[in-house]
């Protein structure tokens, strides 16, 4: 049986077609049946008069997300609000009757969405475009990389040795000892520019045990990797994420602009390049929201919002580079500048006052990079695997990672990472 998707029935007035969807809405009075049908692509009106047939006995026995099949005349009729078009029914199959009371409805708060999230991503069209969007952002992404000569990879997410610092991992049983899950595929990209692969892009799974109940941390997300070899500084990677992102706006903007503004209010502005840039020791005094002897080293979520209002304003610009972090603040692996051993090479991206990315030129001289871990108290025993990568001839190399979470969260200006994610995973929740 064809199905026709409902946003198509326009072209085929007079012709019998079958829909396949959810009954959204009923209205089944004395002389007169309506049905408003939903799929995934709109909605439509039913539109029946009671004759006493087994039809009239469908449309009644019917319950609000009951799964149906519905083939009838296409008719137009310009009392509708729904588009001015209507079906007339001839056959009704009703292929799973809903349970009713439904579990939701338009007043349930945001964790019962959450746990009813099948009903709440097929109630509302708002949330399934930001899966639309988020599509439409992965695949511009892919498209970018691929044109700039970058090979996907995809990376263990199993490590026997934690990652990084060590720090809030999660520890899983392996075949009798312990292993853990990656809290990024830094080591692994950077065995990769080690391998001969010259640039190298991914898009998996991202795992922080990290307590934190904010509207933009989760325990699992996904993130997006790139890492490039043979640069000549942290420049390099700041020009092919700006150039991609770009990119990727443009994309999001010609395939969804219209929706996002109707839906979210808000509208995709393709950014200009080169983004703004700043020091972590500008963008302190220029956030003011600490005093200048306090010892901070890093912005706070507060200090991030005030310094992108005030490059907007002075700029325009919703995007803004934050440069040359603390050492102490930063991995061991990025690089220390000629003549600043106390800085790094490295950057966050803001936009719209949210952190998406943080990146840097990596240190890829063995000796260098030995020095640096002992300097921050770690033992290069267990990282041996790692650090065997630098021995033999590695080039220069930086790279960044992104949360792609939280860049459809800042795209649609969604209050939560909650919202921009299809199965949330947070603390407190492993359900469903």
């Amino acid at each position: 049986m064809i199905r026709t998707p409902i946003a198509g029935l326009r072209g085929q007035l007079g012709e019998t077609v079958t829909i396949a969807g959810w009954a959204q809405t009923l209205r089944l009075q004395r002389a007169m049946q309506f049905v408003i049908v939903r799929d995934h692509t709109g909605a439509v009106q039913v539109t029946h008069r009671r004759d006493g047939t087994a039809l009239e006995s469908a449309l009644d026995g019917l319950t609000a997300e009951s799964a149906v099949r519905i083939t009838g005349r296409v008719q137009a009729n310009p009392v509708v609000s729904l588009g001015g078009l209507e079906i007339i029914p001839e056959k009704v199959t009703v292929e799973n009757l809903a349970e009713t009371p439904l579990p939701i409805d338009g007043h349930t708060g945001p964790e019962g969405r959450l746990d009813w999230r099948f009903l709440d991503l097929r109630r509302r069209p708002d949330a399934r475009l930001v899966l639309e969007v988020q599509t439409t952002v992965e695949r511009a992404m892919r498209e970018f990389a691929f044109a700039e000569g970058c090979t996907e990879m995809h990376t263990p997410k199993l490590m026997g040795t934690a990652s990084e610092s060590g720090a809030e991992v999660f520890e899983v049983g392996y075949f009798g000892r312990p292993a853990y899950l990656a809290q990024s595929p830094q080591f692994y990209k950077q065995m990769a520019i080690a391998g001969g692969v010259d640039r190298v892009f991914e898009v998996g799974p991202v795992f922080r045990a990290e307590p934190s109940f904010t509207s933009r941390h989760a325990t699992e997300f996904t993130g997006v990797d790139v890492e490039l070899a043979w640069i000549d500084s942290v420049e390099d990677v700041m020009s092919f994420e700006e150039r991609m992102l770009a990119h990727v706006l443009s994309a999001v903007a010609a395939a969804h602009g219209p929706a996002i503004e109707e839906h979210f209010k808000t509208e995709v502005t393709v950014p200009r390049v080169p983004f703004p840039r700043l020091t972590i020791a500008e963008a302190l005094a220029l956030s003011r929201t600490s005093a200048p002897d306090s010892g901070r080293d890093d912005l706070d979520p507060a200090g991030e919002r005030a310094v992108s209002a005030r490059i907007l304003a002075e700029t325009g610009h919703e995007f803004v580079f934050v440069t040359e972090y603390p050492a102490s603040v930063r991995p061991f692996y990025h690089l220390r500048p000629a003549g600043k051993p106390h800085l790094t090479a490295s950057f966050d991206l803001l936009w719209k006052g949210l952190e998406i990315t943080t990146g840097a030129q990596r240190e890829h001289r063995y000796d260098v990079l030995l020095a640096q871990a002992a300097s921050k108290g770690l033992s290069p025993d267990p990282m041996r695997w790692y650090l065997d990568c630098f021995r033999y001839g590695c080039p220069p190399h930086g790279g960044f990672g992104l949360g792609l979470g939280r860049l459809v969260m800042a795209l649609l200006d969604l209050d939560s990472i909650r919202d921009a994610t299809f199965l949330f995973r947070g603390p407190n929740r492993l359900i469903p």
